[in-house]
């Protein structure tokens, strides 16, 4: 493992197999080249049509909802739903946006607050983890954030070599490069040398490395150790960062909150409790804007209880 770059463009990529995703990179340059609004619009409509296709996806999303905010009665929860489908929808032009905009047409649908923050933190001559998770914005949100100081990008590599192509060029678009997300020893190195490291521990990725601690109505969701790993690194600073997307195709607002304090304390379930209160509480500000179609609640403590989903 190391540093991920773009891969080199061989002439094996131009087999007729890999044609559909050609034209469809393609599609998705020309689309992103209307207006903003339009896309916006174009997004949330074609988002609404993917319910239709997607009902399993459907069906995790709304489980999620019931679990993790049961304070809501079904018609508040129906209503998010379909706004969270219209932002996966309107998250397929981000991705575009994120890939192929100019730097000059992403910094006029960016706004950012808490520079200060990132400044800070440079002039110190710390590492920091970017403290992020797994908004429907966040092509975006690493775009962005480049714009500020070139960072590095943890993620999973994709065993389509077109795909896998795309993928790297876009996210280093405006950034050093990327890390498989296994590749913890890369990510302490990097923080080391005083990078920026954006990492979302949002997901549940099973037992391993894990504790089960609370992260919205749910008590007991496996949660990676691995913010509270990372952050041991000395001299690093925990930063939350995360973009939103502002109402009224006002474009964006990147957030870089102030760093955590005391952090971390050496207990795990202590800490993984924070990062999650951190997320939890950027994700409210926005709800319908986050990844919702992934099990966020499968691992139970109990490998006999019956499964949520």
């Amino acid at each position: 493992m190391g540093p991920v770059h773009t891969p080199p463009l061989t002439i094996a990529y131009l087999h007729p197999k890999y044609w559909p995703l050609w034209i469809g990179q393609a599609l998705l340059w020309l689309l992103v080249q209307l207006p903003y609004g339009w896309q916006m619009r174009l997004g949330k409509a074609l988002g609404r049509f993917s319910m239709r296709l997607q009902p399993r996806r459907v069906a995790i999303a709304q489980r999620n909802l019931q679990l993790a905010m049961p304070e809501l009665d079904e018609p508040a929860r129906a209503v998010l739903l379909r706004q969270n489908f219209e932002s996966v929808g309107c998250a397929i032009f981000e991705t575009g946006m994120a890939w192929f905009w100019s730097d000059q047409r992403m910094r006029k649908f960016m706004q950012v607050e808490g520079e200060e923050h990132l400044r800070a933190a440079l002039a110190g001559g710390h590492g920091i983890l970017l403290l992020s998770c797994h908004f429907l914005t966040l092509e975006l949100n690493a775009r962005m954030f480049g714009l500020l100081q070139a960072g590095v990008g943890v993620y999973r590599p994709n065993d389509n070599p077109v795909l896998e192509f795309a993928q790297v060029r876009g996210r280093t678009r405006s950034n050093k490069y990327l890390l498989d997300r296994r590749d913890v020893k890369g990510m302490i190195k990097a923080l080391r040398q005083g990078e920026a490291l954006w990492y979302a521990p949002d997901h549940d990725y099973g037992r391993h490395a894990s504790v089960f601690v609370p992260f919205f109505a749910v008590q007991d969701s496996a949660t990676i150790t691995g913010t509270a790993t990372l952050a041991r690194v000395k001299g690093v600073r925990v930063m939350p960062c995360y973009t939103l997307r502002l109402p009224e195709h006002a474009g964006y607002r990147l957030v870089l909150e102030a760093p955590l304090a005391n952090f971390p304390t050496g207990d795990d379930i202590a800490d993984a409790t924070l990062s999650n209160q951190v997320i939890e509480r950027a994700i409210r500000q926005a709800p319908e804007q986050y990844m919702w179609l992934h099990r966020r609640f499968k691992t139970q403590p109990d490998k006999q209880s019956p499964s949520r989903y």
